[in-house]
C-alpha cells in the first residue's frame, strides 16, 4: 500500500504578515527540483482563499530551499492579477519542464462568478521571470498539467471538467483535441463527490504516477494515488483504493477551508517521490514516498 510520510508534522511555509499580498494563506504550491534546489511557486492571498473571505485576491510567490524544511522567498509576486482572466488573481500552479523550458499550467480567475475559472499557461527559464501564453482552454476547467515530455510527438494535458479527470494533447500547445475521461468519482467512498489531480504526473517504472485528489460527501479533501499506461497516458492501469495521506494534523484540519489536504506539486528526485502540499487552504507541508514503496498491490487496486 503507497502512503505518504509527512516530512515534517509543521507546515514549511507560512503566511507573512509582512506582506500584504500574502498576509492570509499560503497553499497550493508548484515545485520543482533544479540546480541542486527546490523551487517553488505558491498561491497567495491578502485576506483568504474562500469565497466566505470577501473580494480575496491571488497572486504566485516565488519560494526556494536546499532541504524543502528551510524555505527563502522573494519579497513581490512572480505573478499578479494583471490581465482580464485574472482579475482576481492566478491560482493553484503545476509546473513542468520540457527541454530547457519551464511550463507552468494555472488557473485564471477572473471573477466575479466563482465558475470563471479558465486554465492558462505561463513559461520560464528561471523560474521567476515568467511570459504569459493565454488561455489554454476556454471553458470553465481546473486542475491541469502538461505531462514532463511529449509522448509519441504530441503534448497531453491533463484537467478536469468536473467531477471527473480528463485528458487531451496538442501538438502545438494551442489546440487541443481527443479529450478523454479517464478517471471518475465513486460514489460512497472518500472520493464521492468529486476528483482532479494533484501535482504533474512521474515517471515510475511501470507508467506514468499520478497523485490526485477527491473529495467525499461532507467535503474531505484527500490524496490519492493512480497509475498511467506510459505510451497511452489515457489508459489508467491501476488506482490505489484508500488513500495515501488525509488531514490530521490540526493546521490541516482547522484553517480557511477546513479538512483539506490539496497538491499542485509532485518532485521525482533521488530516491523519493516528494508531494508538496496545503493543509486547510492556509499553510504548506511536505510529505514523501521511496520509489520503492511505490509498488502496487492487487488487493489494494481499482482498475
Amino acid at each position: 500500500m503507497i502512503k505518504l510520510i509527512r516530512l515534517s508534522n509543521k507546515p514549511i511555509l507560512r503566511p507573512n504578515k509582512n506582506h500584504e499580498w500574502e498576509k492570509s494563506a499560503v497553499f497550493n504550491a508548484a515545485a520543482v527540483y533544479e540546480k541542486g534546489l527546490f523551487h517553488m511557486i505558491y498561491r497567495a492571498t491578502d485576506i483568504g482563499g474562500n469565497e466566505k473571505c470577501g473580494q480575496y485576491i491571488n497572486r504566485l510567490g516565488y519560494a526556494v530551499s536546499k532541504d524543502l524544511l528551510n524555505w527563502h522567498r522573494l519579497s513581490e509576486p512572480v505573478l499578479n492579477n494583471s490581465v482580464p482572466q485574472e482579475l482576481r488573481g492566478p491560482e493553484d500552479p503545476r509546473i513542468v519542464k520540457i527541454g530547457n523550458t519551464f511550463y507552468m499550467t494555472y488557473v485564471g480567475f477572473a471573477g466575479p462568478s466563482f465558475r470563471d475559472h479558465k486554465i492558462c499557461l505561463a513559461t520560464s527559464e528561471d523560474l521567476v521571470n515568467w511570459k504569459r501564453l493565454g488561455i489554454l482552454l476556454d471553458e470553465e476547467n481546473k486542475n491541469a498539467s502538461l505531462f514532463p515530455k511529449k509522448i509519441n510527438g504530441e503534448y497531453f494535458l491533463l484537467h478536469r471538467r468536473k467531477p471527473d479527470i480528463w485528458i487531451s494533447s496538442s501538438k502545438d500547445l494551442k489546440s487541443f483535441y481527443n479529450h478523454t475521461k479517464i478517471m471518475s468519482p465513486i460514489p460512497g467512498t472518500w472520493e464521492h463527490k468529486k476528483i482532479g489531480i494533484a501535482g504533474p504526473p512521474v515517471h515510475h517504472p511501470k507508467g506514468w504516477l499520478l497523485f490526485y485528489h477527491a473529495v467525499d460527501k461532507i467535503n474531505v479533501y484527500r490524496l490519492g494515488v493512480a497509475l498511467l499506461d506510459c505510451e497511452n497516458p489515457r489508459r489508467a492501469l491501476a488506482r490505489q483504493s484508500v488513500p495515501v495521506i488525509e488531514p490530521e494534523l490540526d493546521w490541516e484540519i482547522n484553517g480557511f477551508v477546513p479538512n483539506v489536504i490539496f497538491s499542485c506539486a509532485t518532485i521525482e528526485h533521488d530516491d523519493k517521490y516528494t508531494v508538496i502540499y496545503s493543509g486547510a487552504d492556509t499553510l504548506i507541508g511536505v510529505a514523501y514516498i521511496k520509489k520503492n514503496n511505490t509498488t502496487f498491490d492487487k488487493k489494494d487496486w481499482i482498475v
